[in-house]
């Protein structure tokens, strides 16, 4: 056997040759660290997130074509890669040579905000304009279907990328017969507003043209070698694994029986997470490479035989093809599959994950084995023994030896038949989301009646997601041969496999209620389709379908819809010159686009570099018996390995009120909470060691998890808050009704893409260290370094030029990881990197704060709320983090828009063993706004009216005060209202919805209106201030520097807009490098939406003076340029640098009195929201798009829909529901009798697999 071990494979058009590779090694950390091409971002490392997509392209010599297709390049191992060419975003443009057309859209149509998504974003569109030149919106939201992000909401990605498209703007969905775009706002009259409004933020016209023949070309050698040279097995090696990549198939057959246990890999979509996730490890790795008979497809009399070998995307071209051109009837279990490809994880997962391994693979919620379980499907396999062929039925799917492949054989094809006339296929699933998401349940069905005398001859129900395997319900299906196709045949065959495929109460996953109503749900909605079908091809037989059971067939409205919206004009005074309130483009836009923009584990390794990782709790609430490091210690690269005992009295630092420990002493309080630090010559290094560190634990009581469990063990932080306002106690006597409730909200991890990063640089004299970290708050970083380190702030400078989104997350406990970094950097004199893997950075952080709030309300029968009293708890978790300010702001803000003549409210932070929840986005504004929302509702369906009606007689009225004695105009809370009521046409929508109720039994729509009154302040004047550093340089240019940190919202973009106003220059005269504590001292934190408003201030205060001392020297010289009064200034010693200063705005809040000023002015808006839903499934979509807070007129839309649902089906009784409103909690809230149907667990009769947080 000829054997090759040199690596060949191009890189943005150049040839990369490696000679002793590591089968271990993936595409991303190879480009990012080898080729230093840090475009290419980590974001989840398991294929789930799309940071890393890059586009790989291969030479089929049969063919004569090239592949292109995203992948995802964290789970790619490069030693799959011989012979391809990959193409990052760095190969298809930059600001050096040219930019291209995707990357120049990107930017202007606002579609980056951290842009740490955007190069991934980028790839996904290149590649599809590669293959699709002029797309449709259908494949555009098909290649963006694996790509997260987490600032932008996507609508101004979508915008850049529908430029693209043949037709731009419209959704190609006319309902009605009528085109969107004629239709005005979602198909109602438009709101006229006059010449204040302009609907675009970008020229389309000014683009540059997207021209195919100017895209690297793909290298002739790799087709040189594809066509000429004989294909040679490759074999690489390492110490810990072989990699074997037969090009032959007898080839492979003789790995394979060499090396019965190895797996076969192709995509590394399965086994790769295994490796990274689960810890799997295998030592020999057989990797087909353009095997030829694994990719055939072959069309024969009976079905269709595809290759093992086949990705799923090429799977679904060839079935979109073969189900264009064969008869429907023969095409049924095709239709059924192409269904689930759709949604089946992204694109770029598609393009790498081969059939054979999806169904080898049998995840327990696999989308396609259930289908292919009922089609009759078979499963060509070929081993050195012989080939033979065995049915991919139920023994196959739960790994019956019987049923199995052998170890040695391989699965080379697999047959599925043609469906038959009178056969009926159809495949369902549920997930949290439509697409990119496991499911919760998933099923395929099918059933043959033989002739059309609606008798069952064979029926076959497989479900995924409802045990270890993919259960067939062939008991229940036998019983049901022979019956008719009718109600009572539904009714039998739900308890028949109810009663076969049981859950228990304590399953894995949870949801064991909700998964067991879904089981029948998509049972009844087979009945339905099969029933409708038989219908249409027999009208005489078979009774037609009641029209209101029809809409549990409909799919959920149009995906693609138009959207509408108009942007604030430049008022007539402006000067034309002057780029405040332009849509200007961030100005890091193109360097997000192309991956020039650098973040912090996107610098250059230093010399000597250490990387450290964490080792956290296993448990919540535990004395630490013993740690046992000898093993870690022993293992290859590590160099150290600190404990608190290493800290000793510098293991502490002191935020608020509470000191928090860096690393556990002699007890963990959570899981994930830090109990030591690795510290190693390489990442993998490591993390390999922090595995081998041995802990020994004894769990403590008590255990407090939840909300109610801290109550009821009074566990919480003090002191406790209250806010008071006229007689709560006296009001309740004169009231018409009382009600109580309460409502639940979830919390919410911040998933900023760019986990939490650091590097400590050793200066090597006096002291100092340097501090490049991924931070919202650089001074509090570099106190609590000084701090660790007993050195003055002056030698510890933090640096940050940009985050990759925060939403509060990168404040404390990025500190805590700096600290232990910097005390490694420093006790070794080296520099250290700290990047956490997304899984680390998920269980070390905590989130968005899980609040429980409880009402007692007091209103007049026509909807006038006079007393309310009010109790807020939050899930603070072990330590105090932020969490008692987040119960302030929540207390300040929870009237929204409403005035509350009594009000009583009180607030605690609950101490629970859950890592601590911290800041985050709105912070505390959106739970405790939302609790007074749910009281409103509530009160509206006591009085019988909308919530909108009773929204609107509690709203402020213009100059009023609020529950702390802040005196506030409401004008513009009246005016949002009212536009907003008029702009979504809520009594036509409102009119329209009830309609579509009446006449729909499994769908209903939902329609809501929310105001928003969001005070904006910090609550103290220290809080508020801020700084800035203005030069002028001799040549004209500015150089400008602020406190602010660039985390996606654009600030140093708008800073740079108020220098140009205020010096009256281009803003291409004015820089801006980045934030330091080394320009820029005693910054506060950039967060609670001020960021631009103090640092402006303290921009246009640098920029005042400067101009009040250049003022004698441009008025002498009025036509003369910034270089011409720069030099004449400098000629005349005056000063041209500026520090500006801003003292914060006038606050205060004194909490004893319970009154104050703590804000400085009140943001308004008003939004509706309309949603559809699905009955049977709590599936859903919504209408529109709104920011933070005003997502809950989603919620409340939803909560609209149920509520309609519940009427209609007898239950008019109170309706409580929990944030968030998950498919789930939809759907089993829709009481039927399916829910009815399905057995319930008593609580305490078994132990559930999760906890409510």
């Amino acid at each position: 056997m000829d054997r090759a071990s040199e690596l060949l494979f191009y890189v943005n058009g150049r040839k990369v040759i490696e000679k002793n590779v590591d089968p271990e090694t993936m595409l991303l950390p190879y480009l990012r660290k080898k080729l230093r091409l840090t475009g290419t971002k980590y974001g989840c490392g398991g294929g789930g997130c799309g940071a890393c997509t890059v586009m790989i392209s291969r030479y089929n010599p049969i063919t004569k074509r090239i592949r292109h297709h995203p992948a995802n390049a964290c789970l790619i191992p490069i030693c799959s890669l011989y012979g391809a060419a990959v193409t990052t975003v760095e190969g298809i443009g930059s600001t050096h040579t040219r930019i291209h057309p995707v990357q120049e859209r990107i930017a202007k149509c606002h579609g980056t905000q951290c842009g740490f998504c955007t190069p991934g974003m980028v790839m996904s569109i290149y590649t599809l304009l590669r293959n699709h030149p002029e797309p449709t919106l259908d494949q555009l939201t098909d290649a963006l279907g694996g790509n997260l992000c987490r600032c932008t909401g996507y609508r101004p990605i979508i915008d850049a990328c529908k430029t693209f498209c043949k037709t731009s703007g419209c959704c190609q969905s006319k309902e009605n017969g009528v085109c969107c775009l004629d239709q005005g706002i979602n198909g109602l009259p438009e709101f006229e507003e006059g010449s204040k409004t302009s609907p675009k933020l970008f020229a389309e016209e000014e683009f540059l043209p997207l021209d195919p023949t100017q895209e690297l070309i793909f290298p002739p050698e790799l087709m040189i070698m594809a066509e000429k040279q004989s294909q040679r097995t490759r074999v690489f090696g390492s110490e810990r694994m072989m990699w074997f990549s037969p090009v032959t198939l007898k080839e492979l057959l003789e790995f394979k029986f060499k090396y019965p246990q190895a797996p076969v890999i192709m995509g590394n979509t399965s086994v790769g997470p295994e490796v990274k996730f689960k810890g799997v490890f295998h030592p020999v790795i057989i990797s087909p490479d353009r095997i030829e008979e694994l990719s055939v497809v072959n069309h024969a009399y009976n079905g269709l035989t595809l290759g093992a070998g086949l990705s799923l995307a090429q799977v679904k071209d060839i079935l979109a093809d073969v189900v264009q051109k064969l008869p429907e009837e023969k095409t049924q279990m095709y239709h059924a599959l192409l269904k689930h490809l759709g949604t089946l994880a992204g694109s770029q997962i598609r393009n790498m994950a081969s059939l054979g391994g999806h169904i080898i693979s049998r995840h327990p919620d696999s989308d396609l084995n259930p289908i292919l379980a009922v089609g009759n499907c078979t499963l060509n396999l070929l081993s050195k023994e012989g080939k033979r062929q065995i049915p991919l039925n139920e023994q196959f799917l739960s790994k019956c030896p019987n049923a199995d492949l052998k170890p040695q054989e391989i699965l080379v094809s697999v047959n599925i038949p043609y469906s038959r006339k009178w056969e009926f296929v159809s495949a369902f699933r549920q997930a949290q989301r439509q697409e990119n998401a496991l499911a919760i349940v998933n099923s395929g069905m099918r059933v043959f009646f033989g002739e059309g005398d609606g008798i069952i001859r064979e029926l076959c129900i497989s479900y995924g997601g409802v045990g270890p395997a993919t259960i067939c319900a062939k008991n229940s299906c036998q019983k049901l041969i022979g019956r008719h196709w009718n109600e009572q045949m539904l009714d039998i065959a739900c308890r028949l496999i109810l009663n076969e495929v049981s859950l228990l109460g304590s399953a894995p996953g949870g949801k064991v209620e909700f998964k067991r109503t879904l089981i029948i749900s998509f049972l009844f909605k087979f009945y339905l389709e099969v029933s409708q079908i038989l219908k249409k091809m027999d009208p005489v037989h078979y009774p037609s379908l009641a029209d209101k059971y029809e809409s549990a067939l409909e799919d959920l409205h149009s995906k693609h819809h138009c959207s509408t919206l108009k942007y604030q004009n430049i008022g007539p005074k402006q000067h034309p010159e002057d780029p405040i309130g332009h849509p200007i483009m961030h100005l890091s836009g193109v360097k997000h686009a192309t991956g020039e923009a650098i973040y912090c584990d996107d610098m250059p390794l230093v010399d000597q570099e250490l990387f450290l990782t964490f080792v956290t709790s296993s448990r919540a609430h535990a004395k630490i018996v013993s740690i046992d490091l000898s093993e870690a210690l022993s293992m290859p690269g590590v160099v150290d390995i600190m404990t608190a005992e290493h800290l000793s009295d510098v293991n502490s630092f002191c935020f608020f009120t509470e000191a928090e420990k860096f690393l556990a002493t002699d007890k963990v309080f959570c899981v994930g909470q830090l109990v030591c630090a690795v510290l190693a010559d390489s990442e993998v290094q490591a993390k390999r060691a922090a595995k081998r560190v041995k802990i020994v634990y004894q769990d403590l009581e008590p255990l407090i998890l939840t909300i109610e469990e801290s109550i009821q063990h009074n566990s919480s932080f003090k002191p406790e808050r209250k806010l008071e306002y006229g007689n709560v106690d006296e009001a309740f006597k004169v009231v018409d009704q009382i009600l109580e409730g309460e409502i639940h909200m979830g919390g919410q991890e911040h998933f900023y893409m760019e986990t939490q990063s650091m590097l400590v640089v050793p200066k090597g004299e006096d002291q100092e260290m340097d501090v490049y970290v991924s931070t919202q708050f650089p001074k509090y970083i570099q106190d609590i370094v000084a701090s660790t380190l007993k050195l003055p702030a002056n030698k510890v400078m933090c640096h940050v030029r940009r985050v990759g989104g925060a939403f509060g997350g990168k404040v404390l406990k990025t500190g805590i990881i700096a600290a232990v970094t910097a005390f490694a950097a420093n006790k070794h004199g080296r520099a250290v990197r700290c990047v956490l893997e997304r899984g680390e950075d998920m269980l070390i952080t905590g989130g968005r704060h899980p609040y429980l709030g409880k009402y007692k309300a007091g209103f007049m029968n026509d909807g006038r709320i006079l007393a309310l009293d009010m109790e807020h708890y939050s899930n603070a978790g072990a330590s105090l983090d932020e969490s008692l300010f987040v119960i302030e702001m929540g207390l300040l803000k929870m009237d929204n828009a409403y005035k509350f003549p009594n009000l009583r409210c009180r607030g605690w932070a609950c101490r629970t063993n859950l890592p601590s929840n911290t800041a985050f986005r709105g912070f505390g504004f959106p739970q405790a706004a939302l609790i007074t929302e749910s009281c409103i509702t509530e009160v509206a369906a006591k009085c019988g009216l909308s919530p909108e009606k009773v929204r609107i007689i509690n709203m402020y009225k213009e100059i009023d005060q609020t529950p702390y004695k802040q005196e506030i105009n409401a004008k513009n809370l009246i005016q949002c209202w009212r536009e907003c009521m008029a702009m979504s046409s809520y009594s036509l929508r409102k009119v329209a919805v009830e309609k579509f109720n009446a006449e729909n039994y499994w769908k209903k729509k939902g329609l809501a209106m929310v105001p928003l009154k969001f005070p904006v302040g910090l609550g103290s004047r220290a809080a508020g201030q801020a700084a800035a550093l203005v030069h002028i340089y001799l040549d004209g240019s500015v150089l400008v520097t602020h406190g602010g940190i660039e985390m996606g919202q654009g600030v140093h973009t708008k800073m740079i807009q108020v220098v140009s106003r205020e010096l009256r220059m281009p803003m291409s005269n004015v820089h801006l490098r980045g934030t330091s504590t080394e320009t820029v001292p005693n910054a506060n934190i950039s967060g609670g939406s001020v960021v631009a408003d103090l640092n402006g201030l303290a921009v246009k205060d640098a920029c005042q003076t400067l101009l009040k001392r250049l003022e004698p020297i441009i008025s002498k010289n009025p036509k003369g340029t910034w270089k011409d009064w720069a030099q004449t200034a400098f000629d005349e010693s005056i000063n041209l640098s500026a520090v500006g200063y801003f003292r914060g705005y006038e606050s205060d809040m004194n909490w004893e009195k319970g009154e104050g000023q703590p804000f400085e002015y009140f943001v308004y808006g008003a939004a509706c929201s309309e949603v559809e839903i699905d009955c049977l499934t709590g599936d859903h979509k919504g209408l529109g798009e709104s920011g933070v807070f005003l997502g809950c007129s989603v919620f409340f839309a939803i909560h609209d829909a149920v509520s309609a649902a519940r009427q209609e089906r007898g239950l008019h009784g109170p309706l409580t529901l929990n944030s968030p409103l998950t498919p789930e909690k939809i759907r089993m809230a829709c009481e039927d009798k399916f829910t009815k149907m399905i057995p319930r667990d008593e609580p305490g009769s078994y132990v559930p697999w999760n906890v409510p947080i």
